[in-house]
């Protein structure tokens, strides 16, 4: 699961508004990768020009099945939390499927997540720095306190009517950096590196290649 427009910054940069509710949406499981991996652009994203972009996000892994739970009771059901990338591809996020992320979001590889740290690693979810490099350029760096909705609130949302299960992973975001709210924007390519690190959690390193 994966959180839309969590961040003020990045909602400005993309020409809208923060959500009033937790914006909330799905990526296919197979998208997952791991540090290293490569991010790989399928033929599918060439047809409408260049659009894969970059997402550093915190990444909250759920560890027992959750309903219901409150805002305090929340962080319990967190196991631990990772480092991820939302690779996006952008026409197919925003035009190619009737206004609906999920495509655009859930192409092979395009979820990249270093390995969990345990949670209790993790004092507050709300201190963290994201810092995204691409070629070493660094392209996002932002404080998690900048979340509109933050960890607990977001997975005590999530659960009111709903069972969360365990082995959930939850992206909670992405700040302001994306290289489609550039300008002229800026998307990988071939040959591209893409690093996303916060310090406490872990660092993720994916090269990128064009299928």
């Amino acid at each position: 699961m994966a959180i839309g427009k969590n961040y003020l910054d990045h909602a400005t940069e993309m020409g809208s508004k923060p959500p009033e509710h937790v914006m909330v949406f799905t990526k296919n499981p197979a998208s997952l990768v791991g540090d290293g991996d490569a991010i790989r652009i399928p033929a599918i994203c060439r047809s409408n020009g260049p659009q894969v972009d970059w997402e550093g996000e915190l990444a909250v892994i759920i560890g027992r099945d959750c309903k219901d739970v409150s805002v305090d009771d929340a962080l319990k059901f967190v196991s631990g939390y990772a480092v991820a990338n939302d690779v996006s591809a952008r026409w197919w996020q925003l035009k190619g499927s009737g206004g609906q992320f999920c495509r655009g979001k859930s192409f092979d590889s395009f979820c990249p997540m270093s390995a969990p740290i345990p949670a209790s690693s993790v004092p507050d979810p709300q201190s963290l720095r994201i810092v995204t490099r691409v070629n070493g350029t660094i392209m996002q760096d932002a404080g998690t306190d900048g979340m509109v909705f933050g960890v607990a609130r977001i997975v005590s949302e999530l659960s009111q009517g709903t069972t969360i299960l365990a082995g959930t992973v939850i992206l909670t975001g992405t700040p302001a950096g994306v290289g489609a709210g550039r300008t002229p924007p800026v998307f990988l390519k071939h040959g591209d590196l893409v690093e996303v690190s916060i310090l406490g959690v872990g660092n993720l390193r994916n090269p990128v290649i064009e299928e």
